[in-house]
């Protein structure tokens, strides 16, 4: 009965991060909204993955290097991440990451499971200056802006805070992937297919923003 519905009216339960809403999907979903009256957004923010296949949400949004295979969808951008540390403490000649060892870090809890950003920072030492951990980098940005230390974060979030300043190029091995996913059986039902095209249309126009370009 669900793949009968034909009209991009009902409610959409989107699962996503608190990173990706406040620095990305927030205003996109204002758009959609005009665009789409008739379809109610519920969002569900964790940095756990909801069970799609138990219906625990309709669409995810996040990161991956590794969707689960009993998903569909695509993937809509990289994520680009650098080094970020509070503006005024930046000298004038720490234009790369040469010498960061010397600085204090912030780091992932393990609650974040980030286990990426750890093993980088662990084979670059950053790890032995590593005294503050927060399991959100929502948390993260903050404490570089408190500046407790250097963090690395997304591009699209380090490089909208005017409060920060990026040190050296992004960091290839954290480049990650930014997929689209709902479960099968819903990828023909209107109102799923009209906001997985709309998203991905407006976060492709993003593309060099997540890239840490601009």
């Amino acid at each position: 009965m669900a793949g009968q519905d034909l009209r991009p009216s009902g409610t959409v339960r989107v699962t996503t991060t608190d990173t990706l809403l406040l620095g990305l999907l927030s205003p996109i979903f204002r758009m959609l909204r005009q665009s789409y009256p008739d379809i109610t957004l519920e969002v569900a923010v964790s940095n756990q993955l909801f069970s799609l296949a138990k219906r625990e949400a309709d669409v995810a949004i996040r990161p991956s290097l590794a969707p689960p295979e009993t998903l569909v969808g695509r993937r809509i951008g990289t994520i680009a991440q650098a080094i970020y540390t509070r503006r005024n403490e930046l000298s004038p000649n720490a234009t790369s990451t040469e010498g960061t060892s010397a600085h204090d870090w912030i780091g992932p809890d393990e609650r974040l499971a980030y286990r990426a950003l750890e093993t980088w920072m662990t084979d670059q030492g950053h790890d032995a200056r590593c005294h503050y951990r927060v399991d959100t980098l929502l948390g993260m940005q903050a404490a570089v802006r408190d500046g407790i230390g250097r963090a690395a974060l997304p591009c699209y979030l380090g490089d909208a805070d005017e409060t920060l300043t990026r040190v050296g190029e992004p960091i290839p091995k954290l480049a990650t992937d930014l997929w689209l996913l709902t479960h099968p059986d819903l990828r023909r039902v209107a109102r799923i297919r009209a906001l997985l095209d709309f998203v991905a249309n407006k976060v492709n126009a993003k593309g060099a923003r997540l890239l840490g370009d601009t």
